[in-house]
């Protein structure tokens, strides 16, 4: 097995329909990763422990899945001198606004860069780009894949153009 390069870390097992889009981005780059459930609030030790030992294990960017409360990336963050991507995930009464509140607002001195609620697959991203600072051939992957992303745009841009308004929307029912 290949050395992961990204922890992939969620509260519960309900989290994992959504931190899947952060490792089939990472799946996509060819970026090697490792999958753990563990809550900060249930078992706090085991969430210390492995924070504590990711940087010398070799992984070099950690994301983090938390609802509600959402502990989880502070949690890691304290614990790492990794960088660490929290995800927000949708859930309770508050829809997942909670939980990118608690994420985002972070101390001073304890960083967790925060993407969207569900954001996982730009969570994914994201690491590849911090991966792709230091790696050519994840920056090589990282350019395509933008690439891509542009030309789609562009395609559809040109469809709407010939088609119109009324037959593009039909053409994508």
């Amino acid at each position: 097995m290949t050395q992961p390069l990204v922890g992939i870390v969620m509260g519960s097992d309900s989290d994992l329909p959504i931190m899947k889009g952060a490792a089939s981005i990472l799946d996509k780059f060819g970026i090697p990763y490792e999958v753990l459930i563990s809550s900060a609030h249930r078992v706090p030790e085991q969430t210390a422990e492995y924070a504590r030992n990711a940087h010398s294990r070799g992984l070099k960017v950690i994301i983090a899945g938390a609802g509600l409360a959402a502990h989880l990336p502070g949690v890691i963050a304290a614990f790492t001198p990794l960088p660490v991507i929290g995800v927000p995930i949708r859930s309770g009464a508050l829809e997942g606004v909670d939980a990118l509140y608690a994420i985002v607002q972070m101390p001073p001195g304890i960083p967790v860069a925060t993407v969207a609620i569900n954001g996982a697959k730009n969570a994914g991203i994201l690491a590849a780009q911090i991966i792709g600072a230091g790696d050519e051939s994840v920056l090589k992957k990282v350019l395509d894949y933008k690439e891509e992303m542009a030309k789609e745009v562009q395609n559809k841009a040109a469809k709407l153009n010939e088609l119109g308004i009324e037959a593009y929307l039909a053409s994508k029912e």
